[in-house]
């Protein structure tokens, strides 16, 4: 098999896998759902959250978390630009399926924006709340895979997001803490 052949099938799996995952039948809670997660990544929690943990924390060490972040977003944005521009891969919405729950705010899908923000911030918060890890990364999965869901990203795109945004975080977390 040449890799013109795995590609094909390996986008045909994930077209499969995205017409599973989309359903017009899925129940409204489903919706109503990854509507409220793909909302809670769309960056103002993040602001939020870093101002608030730097604005009431006098624990030096949590100081350094809304730098880890910025720093991570400095190194994710222009890498997530330039793949979404060089992939320049269609959204589901627009050659799949007639219509997404939402709006997409751009016409590429490749790499999921939302997927890679919001496992950047999992990987950093995990690192200084160890001890909420399992809720930091189940919330940043729930992020991405409200996207598929909601029609905007094939499971492809929020994978490969998931590996920028993870990568940008513990390349931020090198920079910024001490070991």
């Amino acid at each position: 098999m040449n890799d013109n052949n795995v590609l094909k099938k390996m986008a045909q799996v994930d077209e499969q896998l995205f017409l599973t995952l989309f359903n017009y039948n899925s129940p409204a809670w489903l919706k109503t759902a990854a509507l409220g997660l793909s909302k809670s990544g769309n960056g103002g929690l993040y602001l939020l959250m870093c101002g608030a943990i730097w604005w009431l924390s006098t624990n030096e060490q949590y100081q350094l978390l809304p730098i880890t972040v910025l720093l991570g977003f400095v190194i994710e944005r222009p890498i997530y630009f330039l793949a979404k521009r060089s992939f320049a891969r269609i959204r589901p919405c627009d050659c799949l399926v007639s219509n997404a729950y939402i709006v997409p705010s751009d016409k590429f899908s490749l790499p999921s924006g939302h997927s890679a923000a919001a496992f950047l911030v999992a990987i950093i918060l995990s690192h200084f709340f160890v001890q909420y890890t399992w809720l930091w990364f189940s919330w940043a999965s729930g992020v991405a895979l409200s996207r598929v869901i909601l029609g905007v990203h094939f499971p492809a795109d929020i994978m490969i997001g998931a590996i920028i945004g993870s990568s940008c975080g513990l390349l931020a977390l090198a920079l910024v803490v001490p070991v």
